[in-house]
Order: C-alpha cells, then structure tokens, then sequence
C-alpha cells in the first residue's frame, strides 16, 4: 500500500463552528494539507424517522498513512453518535499538486 497516495476524507457536522474547529486542527496537526467546508441539506433515516436537516460537509485533502490518525482526531471532535467518516481514493491529480499535499501532511508516528 503506497502510504503517500492520496485521499478525500469526507464527513459532515450540524454547525459551521465544529467544521471550523475539526479544519484548523486538521491542518495545525499535519493531518491534512487542505480542507473545505461546504452548507448542505441532508436527508436520512435515523431511529425509525426520516431527517431533513441543514449540515456542513468537511472535506479533508491528506494521504492514506494520514487516515488513521485523521479518523480519530474527527471522532474526538464529533457530537454524533455515529458520524460518517470515509475517504475516497484520488486515482489522478497533478504531479505539483500530489506533491503539495504530501509535503504538508505529516502524521504522527
């Protein structure tokens, strides 16, 4: 597995604030070189009721050997019970790009 490679780590939150904080500490940490904050609409079962509630989704721009450390940093800083928290692999990006990222993302070992 090529620790370096890239990932799009995506979770979502109900308050501008917490996706804030879970931003600043990502790349204060080195564990993401970049991360964007998106308003959205979510739509979802929960408990046996159907939710339409506003969100923020946070997407985290870091490296797979980042993930571990990543998911956990998000699950401390996370008010939902069950948050989702996945990454998507990047199958393509520039080469200056690719080593931007992994440049500025240093997970602790």
């Amino acid at each position: 597995m090529d620790s370096s490679k890239l990932i799009a780590v995506y979770t979502t939150v109900a308050t501008e604030d917490a996706a804030q904080k879970m931003a600043h500490e990502a790349v204060r940490q080195k564990l993401a070189a970049c991360v964007q904050i998106d308003p959205i609409k979510s739509v979802y079962e929960w408990q046996g009721q159907i939710h339409s509630d506003p969100e923020y989704r946070v997407l985290f721009k870091t490296t797979r050997a980042a993930y571990s450390a990543l998911e956990n940093l998000i699950r401390s800083l996370h008010s939902y019970e069950l948050p989702a928290i996945f990454a998507v692999p990047v199958e393509l990006a520039s080469h200056d790009y690719r080593q931007w990222v992994n440049e500025n993302v240093r997970p602790a070992n």
